[in-house]
């Protein structure tokens, strides 16, 4: 029997519910932590970025619309994907990061119950930002939390796969849509995800995934005057203060890098990082002329 060709695999981005490639056609070499050749992954322009902005935006009324109960089914169907492909994501982390198996294994297992654990939020987050308020006047007063609209995203360095999620699912659950780039040394558990999100019903443009140079694609998302949040998580010291300063020219939210601690409980940090509040007044009126409020 004659010996079979090897079949590698294409990664691409995944941008708009789509799979391009990079418009610049560029692509760049993919190693493990000993050197070894992995794959090519796409090397990001800043065209893919403009681009992958404007898909973000165009799914943005849809999925900020979407009942919070629905997201939540959405982000569950996520964790149920990704636990049929859990072998292929074992892998990649394993190459991508120099873990053993087992580690790489407990870092996947983390990443998927994090989606779960999202699901959960999508339909109480309101409950924990949000409320009546008491005023002195016959007014109800209340405020309601609302997604910020297109955040980008540049995702940790060193976590390939639960940082990646950590960072993602937090931003979607609550309404946003979102621009990721990859971690740079490591991008193929993110390019691989993009697969599982096109199969997962979330609409496309919520979630578009670039690789390439951080330093390159970042700046022009932090300028862009159509996006209106970004976290920082990926960004090096000298990145970030440059990625600040562009992102003051349309008041963008900022979420600084940090030291973080991936695997630890991520609490609700990241949801609320990305959401605006909205107070509404509304006259109670009164019935009767002993003038009872209702």
């Amino acid at each position: 029997m004659s010996e079979r060709l090897s079949v590698f695999k294409t990664y691409k981005l995944f941008v708009g519910g789509k799979f391009p490639r990079s418009e610049s056609g560029r692509v760049y070499e993919v190693t493990d932590s000993k050197g070894k050749w992995l794959a090519n992954a796409p090397l990001s322009s800043r065209k893919d970025a403009r681009d992958a902005v404007v898909a973000a935006r165009k799914a943005t009324g849809g999925w900020a619309g979407a009942t919070a109960y629905n997201r939540g089914q959405i982000l569950y169907r996520v964790a149920e994907m990704l636990e049929g492909r859990r072998d292929q994501f074992v892998a990649e982390v394993a190459d991508a990061e120099g873990l053993s198996k087992s580690k790489a294994a407990a870092q996947v297992d983390a990443a998927i119950d994090r989606w779960v654990w999202y699901a959960g939020w999508t339909d109480k987050i309101a409950q924990i930002v949000g409320g009546a308020n008491p005023v002195a006047g016959p007014y109800f007063n209340l405020s309601t939390p609302e997604p910020t609209g297109v955040v980008a995203v540049l995702a940790p360095q060193e976590s390939s796969f639960l940082g990646l999620v950590s960072v993602i699912a937090p931003a979607i659950a609550v309404g946003n849509t979102v621009v990721v780039v990859a971690s740079e040394k490591a991008p193929l558990p993110a390019l691989s995800l993009g697969e599982v999100l096109a199969t997962s019903d979330v609409p496309g443009g919520v979630v578009n995934i670039l690789s390439g140079r951080t330093a390159e694609i970042a700046p022009s998302l932090a300028a862009h005057q159509d996006v209106n949040a970004i976290d920082l998580a990926g960004a090096d010291a000298e990145l970030s203060k440059e990625l600040q300063i562009a992102a003051a020219d349309n008041l963008k939210r900022v979420l600084r890098a940090q030291a973080v601690d991936w695997s630890a409980d991520p609490g609700t940090d990241r949801m609320t990082a990305f959401l605006e509040t909205k107070t509404v007044w509304h006259p109670t009126g009164s019935l009767g002329a002993g003038g009872s409020a209702y």
